[in-house]
């Protein structure tokens, strides 16, 4: 595994399950990313104007405040509007999908996922997301 190379990245992970939180966690440290954890949609909102984390993971099925529901209110605030939100499910279907774009997300990612999965999607959406800021500085 090529690690270390997402040195400095700022990734939060909002799920209800602790093994999907830890499992996450130790696939991202070990690739050098920052790892914020929440367990659900409340928490992760007080979390994320603290953190400005650069790729969120949100759980769909959530009690309280559900991974949609958590998703919409982080992308209607215009200060996160451009921060990658990825649905995380362990349904593949289509109506999942569809709705999660309705809400504003960016991708999809089926659970379980693997190190690979998570560490290519934060690829796509944290570099991407960086070269455009700096190439505004």
């Amino acid at each position: 595994m090529e690690d270390r190379n997402l040195t400095g990245v700022k990734v939060m992970v909002i799920d209800d399950s602790n093994t999907i939180r830890r499992s996450a966690e130790i696939f991202l440290k070990q690739s050098g990313c920052e790892v914020i954890l929440a367990e659900d949609g409340f928490e992760a909102l007080s979390k994320i104007s603290h953190y400005l984390p650069d790729v969120i993971f949100v759980d769909i099925m959530m009690p309280r405040l559900d991974g949609y529901q958590t998703c919409s209110l982080i992308k209607r605030n215009p200060k996160y509007k451009s921060t990658p939100v990825i649905m995380l499910s362990s349904k593949d279907g289509l109506f999942d999908r569809a709705r999660g774009r309705m809400v504003g997300s960016d991708q999809y990612l089926t659970k379980p996922f693997t190190q690979e999965s998570l560490i290519e999607t934060i690829k796509t959406y944290a570099f991407s997301e960086k070269k455009s800021i700096e190439e505004n500085e």
